[in-house]
């Protein structure tokens, strides 16, 4: 995507984190906005600030609804006509382990995480497919879809699903000869962004507040190793220039911490060789998913 001046940006979980700074950047590059959030409060104060350098369409809406996001769509095309730009960012976390954690929680963030980004594909493609420029499209995922470690097996499992179908996607978009279309896949490491704050979000429909998994220690721990690797991330302004970048340079991939690709590496050459994972070969890597954006030589 090499313009963006006038284009229009589709963007979900866009009140926070991601989602609000790729508006923010979208907003200065003079594109037009579509917020899509279920943060009505914090919806609101995104839409006030960049209104007053772009039009922007806000959608109140649980992207875990499939007819929430159709919907969404449809204004977005009654107001501009077109979406040039799908950013699916909206997503949660809930860590612990899959003995303990309860199915709503795996239901919460498959549907979160990895549900959302497939209605909005479902609707927004064949729009992209009439289009005479087609379209770009941004699936936000994690570095936690190229390699694993323990404590969060739901998580790792949507970011890499995520993947796969992004991979997938671009697949049958070449098979189909629709070559004005480009899918990229955002693999972030750790960022200081919203993600520690997913329990304040909690769609009724995925809570009991009487199972007691949610005071136990497992759940505690969770919660407190994701507010450490969160605020140890690097700062959130640090990172639309990276995804503005990718975009312009049509980059399948956008990484934020090159300092992975060691690990990334060996869980590729260790699945070819039939070895298991091991968490005493992962612990004696250095810690490259906080700060380190540089590529490792491997």
């Amino acid at each position: 995507m090499k313009e963006f001046k006038n284009k229009v940006a589709f963007i979900t979980g866009s009140a926070h984190g991601f989602g609000k700074a790729i508006a923010q950047k979208a907003a200065s590059r003079g594109m037009k906005l579509v917020l899509v959030d279920q943060d009505e409060e914090a919806l609101n104060k995104v839409t006030d600030e960049l209104s007053k350098t772009t039009e922007v369409l806000k959608i109140v809406a649980d992207v875990t609804e499939e007819n929430n996001i159709y919907d969404a769509v449809d204004k977005a095309m009654d107001q501009f006509g077109e979406i040039d730009l799908l950013v699916n960012d909206a997503g949660v976390a809930v860590p612990g382990p899959i003995w303990e954690l309860p199915t709503r929680d795996w239901e919460w963030i498959l549907h979160a995480d990895l549900m959302s980004q497939v209605y909005a594909l479902r609707k927004v493609i064949p729009i992209m497919m009439k289009q005479e420029n087609g379209g770009d499209i941004l699936n936000v995922a994690s570095a936690a879809g190229l390699l694993t470690a323990p404590g969060m097996p739901a998580y790792y499992a949507t970011k890499f699903a995520v993947v796969g179908m992004s991979e997938a996607v671009a697949y049958d978009l070449q098979a189909y000869k629709q070559d004005k279309i480009h899918i990229h896949v955002f693999t972030p490491a750790f960022v200081q962004t919203h993600l520690m704050h997913s329990e304040e979000y909690r769609p009724a429909k995925y809570t009991d507040k009487t199972d007691p998994y949610y005071q136990s220690k497992a759940f505690k721990m969770g919660q407190e190793m994701a507010v450490k690797d969160l605020t140890t991330g690097l700062p959130m302004d640090t990172v639309p220039d990276t995804i503005f970048k990718g975009l312009e340079n049509n980059d399948f991939y956008i990484l934020t911490h090159k300092g992975i690709a060691p690990l990334v590496v060996k869980r590729a050459k260790d699945a070819v060789e039939g070895k298991a994972p091991n968490l005493a070969d992962l612990m004696k890597y250095p810690d490259k998913t906080h700060t380190d954006t540089t590529l490792t030589e491997f």
